[in-house]
């Protein structure tokens, strides 16, 4: 006799209350605010007790993106998001930097606006509300947090210095990129979700101006409208800016003034390039006038600075978030002494094919172009074999 196989259980009735009740409770946020970090562990549950107050009774999520940091800022972000789903968190292992974390956090959002504000404590979570309702009518597209309109302020949260410079790199991006915002540098704003998916692709993972970025990208199609604070100063921890911010947002700037054709890490490589040749030519004239050197030898001694400046610099700078170290550091350098070599030789053997007389090239066109066939060499090979990018 053949088995008797179990009859499937019959279906419940659909309770479509309670469907209904569960809808509710798992409703998709309004806003997800994106908040970078890296080493910010006794700052993050500030932030999110701020933000909770600032948006009490409204559908919000803040995803903290973490760029692994040594202090456990993750393990305490997972703490709490174990206790509130609306709090989560994103782990980068192996990639670094602030504009690259915004992006990944902001694609990985499912709300109709995301926001952006760091996790220092500096921005004033009480702007969120009226950014907010900029957008929710349609008439704005993004909503920046402004410290120089109206109540706006940068005096708390900003020495001299500090506010020249920022106030100098909003002047360039007005000149060389046409943004006609009053705070492109904020790193505190907010835009329709919508926006990201269009301007992701042109978007650069390197640097820490995410804003001027988006702005750019978007060529002045975006609708802006500005939302004062007053910038605060930082509570805990130690601020990012350092020299490696200015090589960024100055190798922005040459990205986006040229359309993307020349990427942000070529233009931060090309920077440094510029300050070894500064170099190369005080340590030539230094071996000529001081020390009486031969031309050919203060030359050799020039070029081996020149090159070893450039390495650490781009090791320190363009190339941050690959950063070598200990013995990979004297290999690396190694490797990079001998694409610059060969970089050089492939210089000359342009320029020189160009200027003979065959090319009937001018002295400068031709110097031009084995430069830039030189520069494009040691990029792509360093980029390749040393920091393996």
């Amino acid at each position: 006799m053949a088995a008797v196989r179990p009859l499937r259980p019959m279906p419940q009735p659909i309770n479509t209350a309670e469907i209904s009740e569960r809808r509710g409770r798992f409703e998709a946020p309004e806003i997800s605010l994106i908040v970078p970090t890296y080493n910010e562990r006794a700052n993050v549950a500030l932030v999110v007790e701020k933000v909770a107050t600032a948006l009490a009774g409204l559908r919000w999520e803040i995803i903290f993106v973490d760029d692994n940091s040594p202090d456990g800022t993750a393990s305490a972000v997972r703490a709490m998001g174990a206790a509130d789903a609306r709090i989560r968190c994103i782990r980068r292992v192996g990639r670094r930097g602030l504009a690259g974390a915004c992006i990944e956090g902001m694609l990985a959002s499912q709300a109709p606006f995301v926001g952006v504000m760091d996790a220092d404590l500096q921005h004033d979570e009480t702007a969120l509300v009226p950014m907010l309702e900029a957008l929710r009518d349609g008439e704005f597209d993004v909503a920046i947090g402004s410290r120089y309109v109206g109540d706006g302020s940068a005096d708390d949260g900003f020495t001299k210095t500090r506010l020249g410079a920022s106030k100098l790199a909003t002047t360039l991006t007005h000149r060389m990129l046409g943004i006609q915002v009053s705070d492109p540098m904020s790193g505190f704003f907010m835009l329709r979700r919508d926006i990201v998916d269009q301007v992701a692709g042109d978007l650069a993972h390197e640097g820490f101006k995410i804003l001027a970025d988006i702005l750019a990208s978007a060529r002045g199609d975006l609708r802006v409208k500005d939302v004062p604070y007053g910038f605060r100063a930082r509570q805990h921890g130690e601020s990012k800016l350092d020299s490696q911010v200015a090589i960024d947002f100055l190798g922005l700037l040459i990205s986006k003034a040229t359309h993307n054709i020349m990427p942000v890490r070529f233009a931060s490589f090309l920077l440094v390039g510029a300050l070894g040749v500064g170099v190369h030519l005080c340590v030539l004239k230094a071996g000529l006038s001081l020390a009486d050197m031969s031309f050919s030898r203060a030359q050799i001694i020039a070029t081996l600075v020149a090159m070893t400046t450039n390495f650490w610099l781009n090791n320190r700078l363009t190339y941050s978030d690959s950063r070598l170290k200990g013995l990979a550091a004297v290999r690396g350098l190694g490797v990079f002494y001998l694409i610059c070599a060969v970089g050089a030789l492939s210089n000359i053997g342009v320029a020189t094919w160009l200027y003979s007389s065959q090319a009937h090239a001018s002295w400068w066109v031709a110097g031009f172009f084995g430069s830039v066939i030189g520069a494009v060499w040691n990029y792509a090979l360093s980029s390749t074999l040393v920091w393996k990018r």
